[in-house]
């Protein structure tokens, strides 16, 4: 069953995009991550624009990211203040991102620059993930102790503004989220992504929050910062396919409910692991298609007139 996207200007089957959202809503709901990362990739490949995949991308990631924020605060797995201030960053960072966006599509290099993006900070933050992962589970084994605190005090740590978030235990420099936030903001607007895959392991690894409550605080900055990107890059570039979106978004209802149900039954080093292994995953695909040699050597363009 085919359905004819719009925007994108192509066909696609129904059941297989509905697959994909709920596939995406899942990791969204175990991971605490929007799902971008993956989805838009998988767009990519599946043969939408670069650009249409990015913004309809950062519109599922809304639907996926509101079920699992539901999930979680029922948890009690949600620090509220902390998730405001990671929100005034994301805001900024992803206004800014659009316009960035924008002047690259001008320019003629958004194909590219998306691409790219996505094999330098995939592949920087995965596998830093991943091998710290793995030594933390060989260093439990080996001791069989809990493992050591997931943050070292450092010059970040005697920054000023400093806030008391009691939720996460946390008293630290209201910069640090801030600044965190931005930078997701702006990567969610061009990259098409909530930014999870860069969030969750800076709230565990820098802010020092457990793990636990790192997921339902990400997912609720997520929430509404690709909201913004969505409706700006609605307005600015008109690349969002509104078809395809709501697609995705019931399959990434549904999706999330279950992730969020076998998250709490994993451990938080079994959950960075299973993460960074998917980001390396998605890295090396993106990375060899940039390098392989495609299937038809040239392509015509229809050139604007001058």
């Amino acid at each position: 069953m085919y359905i004819y996207l719009p925007i994108a200007e192509m066909s696609v089957n129904v059941f297989l995009i509905l697959g994909m959202g709920g596939a995406v809503g899942f990791l969204s709901g175990l991971f605490g991550v929007g799902g971008g990362f993956l989805m838009t990739p998988l767009l990519i490949f599946l043969g939408v624009p670069a650009p249409v995949a990015v913004s309809t991308g950062a519109n599922q990631i809304v639907a996926s990211s509101i079920s699992g924020v539901i999930a979680h605060w029922r948890r009690g797995n949600l620090d509220f203040t902390m998730g405001f201030v990671l929100l005034a960053g994301g805001i900024v960072g992803s206004s800014l991102g659009v316009l960035i966006f924008k002047w690259l599509e001008t320019l003629g290099q958004i194909d590219l620059v998306i691409k790219l993006c996505y094999v330098i900070f995939l592949g920087i933050i995965g596998g830093l993930m991943l091998l710290e992962s793995v030594r933390t589970i060989l260093q439990v084994r080996k001791s069989g102790a809990r493992r050591r605190k997931l943050h070292e005090h450092n010059w970040m740590h005697g920054l000023p503004l400093k806030m008391r978030f009691r939720k996460s235990k946390l008293y630290i420099s209201a910069l640090l989220p801030l600044g965190i936030g931005c930078l997701v903001g702006i990567l969610s607007a061009i990259m098409g992504v909530g930014g999870g895959f860069i969030m969750v392991p800076a709230m565990i690894y820098m802010l020092g929050m457990r793990t636990s409550m790192v997921v339902g605080t990400s997912l609720l900055q997520i929430i509404f910062v690709t909201a913004n990107v969505t409706f700006l890059q609605a307005i600015s570039t008109q690349t969002v396919d509104v078809v395809l979106a709501i697609l995705l978004l019931i399959g990434a209802v549904f999706g999330a409910q279950f992730g969020s149900q076998l998250a709490v039954k994993l451990k938080g080093e079994q959950l960075r692991v299973l993460l960074a292994l998917m980001v390396v995953s998605v890295c090396l695909k993106l990375a060899f298609d940039l390098v392989a040699t495609p299937d038809d050597i040239y392509s015509i363009v229809v050139a604007s007139g001058g």
